[in-house]
């Protein structure tokens, strides 16, 4: 694979993907300012920022995993000095596909990290073990795609793992701590 510096530096800025956000806005941000690093896990963080590591995220503000997902991983990016850029999933296809889930899926967020010189040194995503066993959980009991329920039974799954996902702090450790594994 050739350098991925082209696609970051392509990429949003934090502040700018924050504020174009249409969608899960005010959701993200709640996550982004309770979620907290231990002193801990900032001593982890602190030994990576001479790495120079930056993150390029494939996202869209309608996805209710980057509602989670995002905020957390600001945080430990603050703490380990990992610039980050965002690209919208379905701008930015090319480089999606080459990120599929279970080689099939165009599953967001993914985050890709990459050196100084923008090879690919890791990949997170799109969910943590824990909050796919939430996601699963909340989805056995939707009706198949082409059944006349499906589309209400789908706005009540939406909105409570939209309520789990900014609520469950549990699940947001979780969650750090499988992105700290990839970023090790």
């Amino acid at each position: 694979m050739s350098t991925l510096q082209p696609w970051f530096e392509k990429g949003l800025t934090d502040f700018t993907y924050l504020h174009n956000m249409t969608v899960h806005q005010e959701n993200l941000l709640k996550v982004y300012n309770s979620v907290s690093v231990s002193d801990e896990e900032k001593t982890t963080l602190r030994t990576l920022q001479h790495k120079k590591i930056k993150a390029i995220v494939l996202t869209a503000d309608w996805c209710g995993d980057a509602m989670v997902n995002v905020p957390i991983f600001l945080r430990l990016a603050q703490e380990a000095l990992i610039e980050t850029r965002f690209l919208i999933r379905d701008e930015n296809l090319e480089l999606m596909d080459q990120y599929l889930t279970n080689g099939t899926a165009r599953s967001i967020p993914i985050f890709i990290f990459i050196d100084e010189d923008g090879n690919e040194i890791g990949k997170w995503g799109p969910r943590s073990p824990k909050a796919q066993e939430v996601a699963d959980s909340l989805k056995a009991n939707l009706p198949e795609k082409d059944s006349p329920e499906f589309e209400a039974a789908f706005k009540e799954f939406a909105t409570k793992i939209s309520a789990t996902f900014t609520t469950d702090k549990a699940l947001w450790e979780d969650i750090k701590k499988d992105m700290l594994k990839a970023l090790l």
